[in-house]
């Protein structure tokens, strides 16, 4: 894989019912095919059964934010996607781009009064407000998304 391809996910193998292990090419028209094909197969398998929407919603915020700011919507990049589900702890989503990082702390919050109107700065908000736990790893180009 090259230099600015995030490199793969690993998980405890015994442990899942779901592994979705993928590359998605920087490019904002492969968010929506990609969800689709995610969220297809997790409503067959059952993982995050009555929450698809929250976790539809916060795989798209972190795809794009992963698009657009880690790789700055140039085309060559790519973004690692790896979901997986089990049974007792529920799903685990990471999204991987070869950026230069940031710090989530230092993010302004969109609720406050002088960025309401902001055009941009909600999706780490929703991320944060739709999933049971987010964290970040490798100086914030990677997030960790759990939905239990």
């Amino acid at each position: 894989m090259a230099a600015d391809s995030p490199t793969q996910c690993d998980f405890e193998e015994e442990k899942l019912v779901l592994k979705f292990d993928t590359v998605v090419q920087a490019n904002v028209n492969a968010i929506s095919p990609m969800v689709d094909t995610v969220m297809d197969t997790v409503a067959r398998m059952g993982c995050a059964a009555g929450r698809e929407l929250e976790v539809e919603t916060a795989l798209r915020e972190a795809l794009a934010n992963a698009i657009v700011h880690g790789c700055k919507n140039d085309q060559s990049k790519k973004v690692r996607l790896c979901v997986a589900c089990d049974e007792s702890c529920g799903m685990l989503i990471v999204v991987r781009d070869p950026g230069e990082g940031f710090d989530p702390s230092k993010l302004a919050n969109p609720t406050v009064a002088k960025n309401i109107f902001e055009s941009h700065g909600r999706g780490i908000y929703l991320i944060n407000q739709l999933m049971d736990s987010v964290r970040y790893e490798r100086g914030g180009t990677e997030i960790h998304m759990r939905k239990k």
